[in-house]
């Protein structure tokens, strides 16, 4: 019924209790979940969950926040993209949240890197998980100059306003709304929530972070993205069972994977 497009299960809160989210994903009606590449040093983790759960499938990439990691290289995300069960680049994009003293300039490394999974986007074929935080109009831009109206993919936890929504969904990019859409503060958030067609909508928990409401305070799980789906289906004044149908169908699409589970006959061989 309904489909996590972004959860880290690799992350120490969740790894050990892989078997009972499992479970409890299936009591919630979640059918699929994509499980995330924050480094490629936690790939080899991520690849096998994908490989041993049918439910699951992942992406590679390396984290923008992530400093001390190995950097990718154009052929490490491709050797990987062509891997079974992997159908995503990233986590990837631009955060200048925690600049730490740094100025934008500094972080000219960030987004060589974020050029680099672009590129790796339009090498494999493969649709681009992005994060952009207090960096949109750079994440924006680089897109723009790199993706050359050829890449696909999706803005992930949205938290951005309005103007950045429409130019993500102008490059053809989806949106996907996670559990910060039922904080009682997303006043904003919820707003463009209502504009997004519900056609390029994805739904997510970005576990273990943000758990929806009622949860609030709880470690995160896919299971809880039932909740985010129901405040989406009140925004947008349809039934749940609407919108978990409508993301998971955009999601099979994003993601080239059939109802059946398996990836579709559309994914692009690599040229890299």
């Amino acid at each position: 019924m309904y489909v996590d497009s972004h959860c880290h299960l690799s992350f120490p809160d969740l790894a050990p209790r892989v078997p009972e989210i499992l479970a409890a994903m299936r009591a919630a009606g979640v059918d699929r979940a994509l499980t995330i590449c924050t480094m490629l040093e936690e790939f080899p983790q991520v690849h096998a969950l994908a490989l041993a759960h049918e439910e699951l499938w992942c992406t590679v990439g390396v984290h923008p926040d992530n400093e001390g990691v190995a950097e990718p290289t154009l052929a490490d995300l491709c050797d990987r993209a062509v891997l079974p069960r992997v159908v995503g680049i990233g986590e990837t994009g631009l955060d200048y949240y925690r600049l730490g003293g740094r100025s934008v300039e500094d972080m000219a490394w960030q987004r060589e890197r974020f050029r680099t999974h672009i590129r790796a986007a339009r090498a494999t074929g493969l649709p681009l998980v992005v994060h952009t935080r207090s960096a949109a109009q750079d994440t924006i831009e680089l897109l723009r100059e790199e993706g050359g109206g050829a890449v696909r993919g999706v803005f992930h936890c949205f938290t951005e306003t309005q103007a950045v929504a429409d130019a993500a969904l102008e490059m053809g990019f989806s949106i996907s709304f996670s559990g910060i859409l039922t904080f009682r503060n997303a006043h904003e958030l919820r707003e463009v929530a209502r504009s997004v067609p519900l056609e390029r909508c994805l739904i997510e928990t970005d576990s273990p972070y943000l758990a929806p409401a009622p949860y609030r305070g709880k470690t995160n799980q896919p299971a809880y993205v039932a909740q985010v789906a129901a405040e989406l289906a009140r925004i947008k004044g349809v039934t749940v069972e609407q919108v978990a149908q409508i993301t998971s169908d955009n999601f099979g699409r994003l993601f080239a994977i059939a109802e059946g589970g398996d990836r579709g006959l559309s994914a692009h061989q690599p040229d890299c």
